[in-house]
């Protein structure tokens, strides 16, 4: 298991406050719970991280409380950092309303991490090894400074990188110039179905994932999570399929997404087929979501214990467990 899980994104503060449900356009709405935690893509570092892979942070940090907040963090997870901490400004931070349905709203305000510079671009590929799959998001491709080092920095990764592409609630506003050459060098990409109907302009999951399909090389794949449906995957050269989930009452939906992800390059990483890479990452997702608070993505021993008789938990660390 020599393949990492760097991620060239963004690790943030999330101001997570839990509601009954969204306000109306001026109104106002008392929150039940309320707390400061990492977000981000710190949640897909966690996820691939407690599965066993090594994974390191290759974004930007800042000097604040918030940056103390996110190394913290970070380091309480066994997970490094390839970039020193800015010392000009502080790290951003999300707003995160979750409603009583366990569904999720961002408002975010970017700090240093939305600062990227020629020479950090240089200092991260300049530390990368063969077999890293590296997972860049949209978060950052919107950027207008980051956005275009990013997109060059992507269609420059040698062959021996795997690059997966989660491009985020904002896809709709990444510039083409920026995105085209990131879809043409992705190896996966996973993405959420309303992602999907906004980068392709089809509304039926078949379709879109065959658009999506056209912008991408013929040897990469694509991921469409479905939340409590699982996903549907489609390999190359093959049909999409339905892989299912693993139904369990949403209680906070925070971070899904990128759980999901996370499990699914760490199963990679360890040499399982994209198919079981899949049910794993859906099995994970549906662990994170049924516990309340950040990065709830699970360890070995809980994921096989969540399975329970299920074949994928032997499938995943065989017959003698984690």
């Amino acid at each position: 298991m020599t393949g990492r899980l760097v991620l060239a994104g963004n690790v943030i503060a999330d101001l997570v406050i839990e509601v009954p449900a969204l306000p109306e356009r001026g109104g106002d709405v008392i929150g039940t719970r309320s707390g400061t935690t990492v977000g981000g893509g710190f949640n897909t570092l966690v996820a691939a991280r407690r599965l066993g892979t090594e994974a390191v942070f290759a974004g930007l940090h800042g000097s604040g409380p918030y940056g103390d907040l996110v190394r913290e963090a970070l380091a309480a997870e066994d997970i490094g950092t390839l970039l020193p901490a800015r010392t000009e400004a502080d790290t951003g931070f999300t707003v995160a309303l979750i409603d009583g349905g366990g569904e999720r709203t961002f408002v975010t305000s970017f700090g240093v991490e939305a600062t990227l510079r020629p020479s950090d671009i240089e200092a991260v590929a300049g530390r990368l090894r063969p077999g890293d799959l590296v997972q860049l998001s949209g978060y950052g491709l919107v950027l207008p400074a980051n956005g275009p080092l990013l997109s060059a920095f992507a269609s420059g990764l040698p062959a021996g990188i795997t690059l997966c592409l989660d491009p985020a609630p904002l896809v709709a506003d990444i510039p083409e110039a920026v995105l085209a050459p990131v879809l043409a060098r992705t190896d996966w990409l996973s993405l959420n179905a309303r992602e999907a109907r906004l980068l392709s302009g089809h509304d039926d999951p078949g379709a879109a994932v065959a658009s999506l399909r056209e912008r991408l090389a013929p040897t990469a794949g694509v991921l469409v999570r479905a939340d409590k449906d699982g996903c549907r995957l489609a390999l190359p050269g093959r049909e999409p399929v339905h892989v299912p989930g693993f139904p369990v009452k949403a209680v906070d939906s925070n971070g899904a997404g990128d759980a999901h992800v996370g499990s699914f390059l760490a199963l990679l990483a360890q040499g399982h087929d994209p198919l079981t890479a899949a049910r794993g990452a859906n099995a994970a997702a549906a662990f994170a979501v049924g516990r309340r608070g950040p990065a709830t993505a699970p360890d070995r021993a809980e994921l096989t214990a969540f399975l329970g008789a299920d074949p994928l938990a032997t499938a995943l660390f065989g017959a003698a467990g984690p």
